[in-house]
């Protein structure tokens, strides 16, 4: 029998062997597998929000995993996701990353690896869950919720971009360089020589100065990104 606490995981792919093996190195190590074959009935039981992780193959019936994971984010389920996937390469782990994954693993993994990547996510996700609102300036970040507001007024955050803005207001008045960046929100832990944090960063600053008084994300030249608390009227 599962122990209560155990790590409850949604298991989405249309593989059966692939299926079979992977639920069963979960099971081993004491994790609760539910299963869904099909893209479809994945995204029904991924928005029922009950599950402490959810696995997604990139390459599924009726809907892919990117098209999974950009609906669950859009309607605001935050729980933590791994990619399962064949293409490896930088940009597809990017493309993955982007859409709103926690973490990319490329096929074939070490049942190991895939353990462990799994509870990083789930502890992750429950150190969040302890703080689930970070207030800087007048900045809000709403963990949970997954959504964003300054002075009150919600910004229109895409996934990739709250994850940006969360680590920033976890970082609040620290320097964050690049690389942390690609390491924390991308999960990269190389350049990939793309411009996608410097992109990201700039429609980020976009929705969180137009319309307001004073900047908030500031370009640190030749080391990183920094939040600092608004001065403008706004405050006042």
């Amino acid at each position: 029998m599962a122990q209560a606490d155990a790590i409850s995981v949604l298991l989405v792919e249309d593989d059966e062997a692939a299926r079979a093996n992977i639920a069963t190195i979960l099971s081993s190590a004491g994790m609760v597998v539910e299963q869904a074959i099909d893209g479809a009935t994945g995204l029904n039981r991924a928005g029922g929000g009950s599950h402490d992780v959810i696995i997604l193959d990139r390459m599924l019936p009726h809907l892919s995993g990117i098209d999974i994971v950009t609906r669950l984010r859009v309607a605001g389920v935050g729980a933590p996701v791994l990619m399962l996937s064949a293409l490896g390469r930088s940009e597809h782990r990017v493309e993955g990353l982007e859409s709103g994954v926690d973490d990319y693993l490329a096929k074939p993994f070490e049942p190991d690896e895939l353990v462990a990547r799994v509870r990083a996510l789930w502890r992750r996700a429950s150190r969040r869950s302890h703080e689930p609102v970070l207030l800087f300036g007048d900045l809000e970040c709403h963990v949970k919720a997954r959504t964003a507001f300054r002075q009150g007024k919600h910004l229109p955050l895409s996934p990739k971009e709250f994850e940006l803005f969360r680590y920033l207001m976890e970082h609040a008045g620290e320097v964050v360089t690049r690389e942390m960046l690609l390491r924390q929100v991308w999960k990269l832990s190389f350049d990939p020589q793309t411009n996608v944090v410097d992109v990201n960063v700039g429609r980020l600053r976009r929705k969180l100065e137009d319309g307001f008084d004073g900047p908030v994300l500031e370009t640190v030249w030749g080391t990183g990104y920094r939040l600092i608390a608004a001065t403008g009227p706004g405050l006042a």
